[in-house]
């Protein structure tokens, strides 16, 4: 079972503009958010345009910083329900990779997926060292289908704009949550709360799901 983290367990904004208040460029940045939501730019240009702001910055100093993203109720029971039901949860997402390892580490997700920032002793230099986009969020989804033994027609995706497209369209069971119009017409359902825990009779439809 897959999971989105901008947008979707993060609401109303990304991990990314969140993290850029401390960094100083959250306007820039939620601009070219928007844009690429829109389609006038792609992943790689507003990747390029974040990691800039990271220069400098030591790796150490984002984990309180991620002490406070907002993100949406019910996680943890919606993983452990996961779990419960014989589901595996894992995050899919564009989110920098320091933002899924501290989501994995607090919701017991079984593993995640992300671009990764450059580093150079212990500071973040300011480039990408890799670049991460929508298609490569269906690949690192349908990799972990593999190593899990499982028909892509067996797994869920939990999404809510752009960056889901590929794999709502590569999985037996999506759920826009929260989403924007494209991607609920792209979804098999919609579902809109405050709670991630209003996804779960949807959810249930994979319970009995034959890989």
């Amino acid at each position: 079972m897959f999971f989105d983290v901008d947008g979707t367990l993060v609401p109303g904004t990304s991990s990314s503009v969140f993290l850029a208040g401390f960094l100083g460029h959250r306007d820039e940045l939620a601009k070219a958010e928007d844009a690429y939501a829109s389609g006038a730019l792609d992943n790689r240009q507003v990747s390029e345009l974040d990691a800039a702001g990271w220069a400098g910055v030591h790796e150490d100093r984002v984990s309180g910083w991620l002490d406070g993203l907002p993100l949406v109720a019910g996680i943890t029971e919606t993983v452990a329900w996961c779990r419960q039901n014989g589901l595996v949860p894992v995050l899919a997402t564009l989110a920098w990779s320091p933002v899924g390892s501290h989501l994995t580490d607090r919701f017991g997700f079984h593993g995640f997926s992300g671009p990764r920032l450059e580093t150079a002793d212990g500071r973040f230099t300011g480039r990408v060292a890799r670049h991460f986009d929508e298609y490569d969020k269906r690949d690192f989804a349908l990799a972990q289908a593999r190593e899990l033994k499982l028909a892509p027609r067996s797994c869920g995706a939990v999404g809510d704009s752009r960056s889901d497209l590929p794999l709502f369209a590569s999985v037996g069971l999506s759920v826009a949550f929260n989403a924007s119009p494209g991607a609920r017409e792209a979804a098999t359902v919609a579902v809109d709360d405050h709670d991630l825990r209003s996804v779960l009779p949807v959810l249930s439809r994979l319970v009995t799901a034959t890989p």
